[in-house]
Order: C-alpha cells, then structure tokens, then sequence
C-alpha cells in the first residue's frame, strides 16, 4: 500500500476572511469551496495548486483541534494530507508496524472525505491525514 498523491496541504489561520485574500490576491488562486467540519470543530476554505489542494483551517470552537494547535504554536503549516485507496486496510496495516494512530476507523473530514490521523510522534514530527474517496 502507498499512496496515490498529496490530497491537499492543511494549514491553520486564525480568520477564513483575513487569510483568503492573500492567497487569490497575492498568489493568485481561487478559493472553490468554503465549508464547517462541525465534528471537528473547523471551517475550511479551498484552493487547487496543479493536482493538489491548500487547505485552509479555522477554528469555531478554542478548544476544538484547530483552536488548540493556533494557542500554541499559531498560524502555520498544521497537516500533510495523503490519498490512499482502501483506508481502513492501511490504518489496521500501519498499526501492525507500530505506527501510533491518532484515528483507528476511518471518520467524515471535508469535502466528503473519509479521513483518519497519524501521531506526529511516529511520523517524523508531522502531523499526517490519509483521505480515500468514498465508494460511490
């Protein structure tokens, strides 16, 4: 099993509206989608770059994930997202080699996605998402 590509770079901002701006007026890109992950705590916002996406993160909740990782180290780089196909035999997988799983089953992410965390203290220090579609 290995992934298939970078689904999307997740970085956390303190403001959606203060943040989005930068990236279509300074960089160029287009914001597709803005959407709340309420589970998770989150709004997200969108951007393609080639094949792969930025995603945006702002907490609605400071005690949520996002609201957490903002007090304590602030705005910046937050995830590495990883399309894999059949998410559920990966984790059980990465688990048998002792990898530390923050998501054991698979949950509902954004956009749809099924999602599952990676502890950044099994994978080099970063925190890492793996996506799967999910079958139609």
């Amino acid at each position: 099993m290995k992934p298939t590509h970078i689904e999307h770079l997740g970085i956390a901002v303190n403001s959606l509206e203060e943040s989005i701006p930068f990236f279509e007026n300074v960089l160029g890109l287009s914001c597709y989608a803005v959407e709340e992950v309420a589970e998770q705590k989150v709004k997200t916002a969108f951007f393609m770059v080639g094949q792969t996406k930025i995603e945006l993160l702002e907490s609605t909740d400071p005690e949520g994930p996002i609201g957490k990782f903002l007090e304590s180290k602030g705005q910046g780089v937050h995830h590495v997202a990883f399309a894999v196909e059949g998410l559920q035999g990966y984790l059980d997988s990465l688990s048998e080699q002792g990898i530390r799983l923050i998501d054991k089953t698979p949950r509902k992410g954004a956009e749809g996605l099924n999602i599952a965390f990676l502890h950044p203290k099994s994978t080099c220090g970063v925190l890492m998402e793996l996506c799967e579609h999910p079958k139609a």
